[in-house]
């Protein structure tokens, strides 16, 4: 694909972005044991001469391995669980973005950083975004292509940012020269703030509902646009055949399953204590059972002794059976994050249990193992291996 779009390029006379078309060559190499795209939303904004520039977008290198956390965990900060929530819909496939207040809890300058890479990705892939911000910087403000200004229910405007300005100067309103735009775009509306902008001096000031200026603006230039628009029937010559997905996730089932594995794996490690102790307090309990069950005492002569026998071996089912609790609060502690994903169509719930359920045989079959070649001959069960 790279080769058939070098050649259209070349045939067309484009030149490609020289950063963009690193990175698409980048990915298109695969191999890499973690996706380029996680790399890059992770760390690096900026990519040019093959060098990638840390410049941390989201501000997530620095807690890469860190574990999240809960109410029980102290894990990462509340503004860096925000920024990993924006990540997550990042990486993967999604041409359209509706992003509620992801501003809350960060700094101006890493929510200007977040904004201009959506700005970039946006306009590369070419993909549709919506942010709903409040309050934003002046810089923040200016990287936005239109501004759709929301009070009470209805919509006082929409089009293009430069344009915005304009229309409320038409209605008799000027932002001050000093004054950051967006708070004026805020505050034109409030019924306590709106006088101090009236800039129609020969007439005395009236409160404008926001009723009437979304009255105003069906009839402004830009409204009566996006009217004809939004009438007008979409050709359906026009339509892209890969326009429609045709699969529900961004991979395929075995990648899916592949990275559900590697994620599975991980976690595993990271809490790779529980489960050393798990196997140091089986063993002990195991010694301290061989010891109340010996095989001295232990006699094959009436039908009182095969009850202390079963006796036995009903213990030991019962104790690798509480064993094995230990995993059902890890367990139910990653359903919210299972659901999430699941909802979010980022896989399916059987690429996560297959992989969960597959590298848990390994540790049951060590601690049965374990138990057995403790408790087994020292208890004095039948000595032949076949039974």
């Amino acid at each position: 694909m790279l080769v058939e779009l070098a050649r259209r390029e070349k045939s067309a006379g484009i030149k490609p972005d020289v950063d963009l078309d690193i990175f698409m060559k980048s990915i298109a190499l695969g191999g890499q044991e973690t996706d380029l795209v996680v790399e890059y939303i992770i760390k690096s904004s900026k990519l040019q001469s093959a060098k990638i520039f840390l410049t941390k977008i989201l501000g997530l290198d620095i807690c890469g391995d860190t574990l999240v956390g809960d109410e029980m965990l102290k894990g990462i900060s509340g503004g860096q669980k925000k920024r990993l929530t924006t990540g997550e819909l990042l990486i993967g496939p999604a041409r359209v973005l509706y992003m509620d207040e992801i501003s809350t809890g960060l700094d101006s300058a890493t929510t200007y950083q977040i904004i201009r890479y959506l700005k970039h990705s946006t306009r590369a892939l070419d993909a549709t975004t919506i942010i709903s911000l409040l309050q934003p910087a002046p810089e923040t403000y200016e990287l936005f292509d239109d501004i759709i200004l929301l009070c009470e229910g209805q919509i006082v405007y929409q089009g293009p940012r430069e344009s915005a300005l304009e229309f409320f100067k038409m209605m008799g309103f000027t932002c001050p020269e000093r004054k950051n735009v967006a708070d004026f775009l805020q505050e034109v509306t409030s019924k306590k703030d709106q006088e101090q902008y009236w800039s129609v001096l020969d007439q005395p000031y009236r409160y404008i509902p926001v009723g009437k200026f979304a009255e105003a603006f069906l009839l402004y230039r830009e409204g009566k646009n996006l009217s004809e628009e939004l009438r007008a029937p979409f050709d359906k010559r026009y339509n892209h055949p890969a326009a429609l997905a045709t699969c529900t996730y961004g991979a395929t089932r075995l990648d899916l399953l592949r990275t559900n594995y590697q994620w599975q794996k991980l976690l595993m490690k990271r809490n790779s204590f529980i489960y050393v102790f798990k196997f140091v307090q089986l063993f002990l309990v195991s010694l301290i059972t061989m010891s109340v069950f010996f095989r001295t005492t232990m006699h094959h002569n009436t039908i009182d002794d095969g009850g202390l026998y079963l006796g036995s071996l009903y213990f030991s089912m019962v104790i690798i059976l509480f064993n094995g609790f230990t995993e059902v609060s890890m367990l139910v502690a990653k359903l919210p994050v299972l659901y999430k994903h699941r909802d979010l169509h980022f896989y399916p719930s059987w690429a996560y249990t297959i992989p969960s359920w597959f590298l848990s045989l390994p540790t049951s079959l060590m601690e049965a193992g374990c138990w057995v070649a403790v408790s087994y001959y020292t208890i004095g069960y039948d000595p032949s291996i076949i039974r």
